[in-house]
């Protein structure tokens, strides 16, 4: 039996209710950013606003709250607020839009890589294999090539870099070989019609699963995630002030090393730090959490989607990069 902490739950409710999206991590995500209510902060990922919401509640009259989201669902959905600056663009530009904004350092920055709740559950956008839609999967309409173009332009062996890089799939030479058969006798347009051709190769046991997998894969590669992350991650350390606090949510495995190589060396690519000549470690960050953050079983129950999600909270050290 679950006890779930009645304020929680309360919290969550109000927060489906007002917008499409339901925050994972809510509490433990925003308390880590330690928020001066003077202070500047940036949500690189907006979304349904849960999040963006609970740092204006805490902010005061002179703080601000910088978001991104290119997504245009994501900007009709944000609060009336004049603390609140909306970036319509990818968070990959962090660094020249604060600039632009005249913001030299922001106290935090938080992220919640996962999809919006809104983008599945809206058939027309083709993130969801539950529905037959036009194979899409773009955040922002202003990315030219969809998820369409992508299976059936893209060699076999770039499908499946694809399939086992993203997807972690390890077996997926089948599956791209249906998908190569599939195209030769006609175009792949619909979610339905991919999943028809995944649902081919697999046992009805692990149709789901490879689904899943193979949906995500897709929009990881439409929306050139990865190396969004990495250069969002990358210009974090040279944004945030001395003390500054970076939280951020990942749901895969490749986000989530990102993330945690950032913290240990200062590299997303690099485990280890480098080191000065005398054999001191040079990393600008300090692990809030030494233990990764994972939902409740409570907020689990409440919300589905939070079941892979990963919290790492981090410090900015006080040092020159």
């Amino acid at each position: 039996m679950l006890f779930v902490d009645k304020s929680t739950i309360r919290q969550l409710i109000e927060m489906s209710e007002e917008v499409y999206h339901v925050p994972v991590l809510l509490k433990e995500t925003v308390d880590g950013l330690d928020i001066n209510p003077s202070g500047v902060y940036v949500d690189v990922t907006f979304g349904g606003g849960g999040h963006s919401r609970e740092i204006l509640k805490r902010l005061g009259k002179d703080g601000k709250l910088v978001v991104f989201d290119q997504d245009e669902d994501a900007f009709l959905n944000k609060p009336n607020d004049d603390r609140l600056i909306f970036v319509r663009h990818n968070f990959r530009y962090i660094a020249q839009f604060l600039k632009y904004l005249d913001i030299p350092y922001v106290d935090g920055i938080l992220g919640d890589l996962g999809v919006s709740s809104h983008h599945f559950d809206a058939p027309e956008r083709g993130f969801s294999f539950r529905f037959d839609a036009p194979l899409d999967m773009r955040m922002g309409q202003g990315i030219k090539r969809n998820a369409a173009t992508l299976v059936n332009n893209s060699s076999a062996k770039e499908l499946l870099r694809i399939f086992q890089e993203y997807g972690e799939i390890h077996h997926a030479s089948r599956l791209v070989s249906a998908i190569v058969k599939l195209r030769e006798e006609k175009r792949i347009s619909t979610t339905f019609e991919l999943r028809d051709a995944v649902m081919g190769v697999v046992t009805q046991k692990e149709q789901n699963k490879m689904l899943a997998q193979v949906f995500q894969a897709l929009r990881i590669e439409v929306n050139g995630e990865m190396d969004a992350l990495k250069d969002m991650l990358m210009h974090s350390a040279k944004v945030l002030r001395p003390g500054g606090r970076l939280s951020i949510i990942s749901y895969h495995s490749l986000e989530d090393r990102m993330v945690k190589n950032l913290v240990r060396s200062g590299d997303v690519s690099k485990g280890n730090p480098e080191q000065d000549i005398y054999g001191h470690s040079i990393v600008p960050f300090t692990a809030i959490n030494r233990k990764v953050i994972v939902p409740t079983d409570a907020e689990i129950a409440i919300n589905s989607r939070a079941r892979s999600a990963k919290l790492r909270i981090a410090e900015r050290k006080h040092m020159e990069l």
